[in-house]
């Protein structure tokens, strides 16, 4: 609910402004200790990406309410945001958006850590599973890059709003397409926020997506095998309704203003 979020927002703006925050029966104050806020920060950003790797991965629409209590939080307090870009970027490093190459010397153990999977006791994470948590990680980016805590004063520039988005998608179509992940998270990030991008970037936009299905998803095919197709047709058959039908659909789960009544 609406109000439930703004408890949520007002706890934590309290917290990171110095106030005195009620938890778990006790009080506790980022001024008890000399690095208290640094600490906090840091915990923050870290812990809301979690929530992109957990609670979107398997809840999608979760990444609106979690990415406007974000977008508030980062426009008041700067710190916060940049410490969840450095946590992000380390574990997807596809926000950036990126693909680490391997290095000289660098054990094929750390490449894949290097790459976002988890690796624990020499054995890495089933793909599935690796593929859902980036998925929930960019869906959470792309939802943050599109709101605006309602309750905030507006009268700045959203601290990492959709030139963001643009640039990501820009670089994303100057990389080599990987197998599998490429699709799922072009997929994930035009679900998510295409519709934003393209009532900013009009005629801009639909031409990006023309590309995509004329030039780009033909190179993510000669990546693809047989078996990795699923998320490749998801996409072009997203791309090409979209295309026809001159329209990005509202993502599902987006915050109305009805949503703050309640």
């Amino acid at each position: 609910a609406g109000s439930k979020l703004r408890e949520v927002f007002d706890k934590i703006n309290n917290l990171l402004s110095g106030k005195p925050v009620q938890t778990e029966g006790q009080t506790v104050s980022v001024t008890q200790h000399p690095q208290g806020l640094e600490f906090v920060c840091y915990k923050l950003a870290e812990k809301f990406v979690r929530h992109g790797e957990g609670e979107v991965s398997f809840h999608r629409d979760s990444a609106f309410p979690i990415a406007v209590v974000l977008s508030g939080i980062w426009e008041l307090h700067p710190r916060v945001g940049d410490i969840f870009l450095a946590h992000l970027h380390k574990k997807c490093p596809y926000s950036v958006p990126f693909y680490p190459a391997r290095k000289e010397g660098t054990s094929m153990e750390e490449y894949q850590r290097m790459l976002g999977y988890e690796v624990h006791d020499s054995k890495v994470e089933e793909q599935d599973h690796f593929l859902k948590r980036m998925s929930g990680m960019i869906r959470l980016y792309a939802a943050i890059i599109q709101l605006r805590w309602p309750y905030g004063n507006k009268q700045g520039a959203h601290p990492h709003g959709l030139s963001y988005g643009w640039r990501w998608l820009a670089q994303m179509l100057n990389l080599e397409p990987l197998a599998d992940v490429t699709a799922m998270l072009l997929l994930d990030f035009l679900e998510v926020c295409g519709n934003a991008l393209m009532k900013q970037y009009g005629i801009q936009f639909w031409k990006t997506m023309f590309f995509i299905q004329k030039s780009y998803i033909p190179r993510i095919e000669a990546v693809t095998s047989s078996g990795q197709m699923g998320c490749l047709s998801r996409l072009k058959n997203f791309v090409q309704k979209c295309l026809q039908e001159e329209e990005i659909p509202l993502p599902k789960g987006i915050l109305t203003p009805s949503f703050w009544r309640t």
